[in-house]
């Protein structure tokens, strides 16, 4: 394999524990994530906001990974993308793919309140503040409709390309979940450190900024990338989050999928279900009964 290619792929969703999955998973001397994570080279979706019709440059993962051993890149906006079916399946047809789900209103609302957090809406020229208005805007909603984006990969890759996950089983059986994960990629078993503190993207980690916080980030900004590159890894593992000092973030408000939000995406997302279910054989009845009970 050249070093511009990848052996597999976690391809999806946003807000579905793929954090913690691909940090803990990084832990097996077999495994070479990629850095950053989501290195966004096949896909249009590039993050939540940014879009591009470019062709991948392939070469970029030259730069995403160090060491031997299996290359996972953990692009997570791929799964919605249009675009990334073909062009993974014309580079590397054999790739097998990790596919992390969650209820999908309780995941929109998630990555809504990451956004709103993060005030990355803003800075993109959104305005998300209301979440019926940010549910309409398909650079949320896409990441939640996972039937019609699963009929698209099905015409590029069989169904046994994916092992499909659902992200509730992480916090309540994650041994059993990461010995699928390792017989799915060819793994050898390995022992890990579980710690959810360490390895999951908690809300609460993510704390507004303060003017003083934007001051820094913004200054931060400007620093080239072969300066603050390693100053940013020493402090990632030393689990150093320099915002979250009161000076330069508050605490986040808490939140999480009410009446309203089920009220707003429920339908087309009950429908959506039952298509990915048909498609894949996975059981997806316990969520929609969810979300037909906490519309009404």
């Amino acid at each position: 394999m050249s070093m511009s290619e990848v052996g597999a792929f976690v391809v999806g969703v946003p807000k579905a524990g793929t954090t913690w999955l691909t940090n803990v998973l990084s832990q097996h001397p077999g495994v070479v994530l990629s850095n950053p994570k989501e290195p966004n080279v096949v896909a249009s979706h590039r993050g939540t906001f940014g879009r591009t019709g470019d062709e991948p440059d392939w070469s970029r993962y030259d730069d995403c990974f160090s060491g031997d051993g299996l290359r996972i890149d953990a692009s997570v906006h791929a799964f919605a993308c249009p675009l990334a079916p073909e062009r993974i399946a014309r580079r590397m047809p054999s790739a097998p793919m990790v596919l992390c789900l969650r209820e999908p209103v309780s995941r929109a609302v998630s990555h809504w309140k990451m956004i709103r957090d993060t005030e990355e809406d803003f800075r993109n020229g959104a305005d998300w503040s209301d979440f019926e208005v940010a549910w309409s805007d398909s650079r949320l909603c896409d990441d939640s409709f996972y039937g019609a984006a699963m009929q698209r990969w099905l015409e590029h890759f069989p169904l046994a390309s994916f092992l499909i996950i659902d992200s509730q089983r992480m916090r309540s059986e994650p041994n059993a979940v990461l010995s699928e994960v390792e017989e799915f990629l060819g793994l050898d078993s390995n022992q890990y450190d579980l710690d959810p503190a360490k390895h999951a993207n908690r809300a609460s980690d993510r704390r507004p900024l303060t003017g003083v916080g934007r001051l820094v980030r913004a200054g931060f900004s400007l620093v080239p990338g072969f300066v603050k590159g390693p100053i940013v890894s020493r402090l990632q593992a030393r689990d150093i989050n320099i915002y979250a000092a009161p000076v330069m973030s508050r605490k986040a408000a808490s939140y999480s999928a009410g009446q309203e939000h089920y009220a707003v995406c429920g339908e087309g997302l009950c429908e959506d279900l039952r298509l990915f279910e048909s498609l894949t054989g996975f059981a997806t009845e316990h969520w929609i009964d969810r979300i037909e009970t906490s519309r009404r």
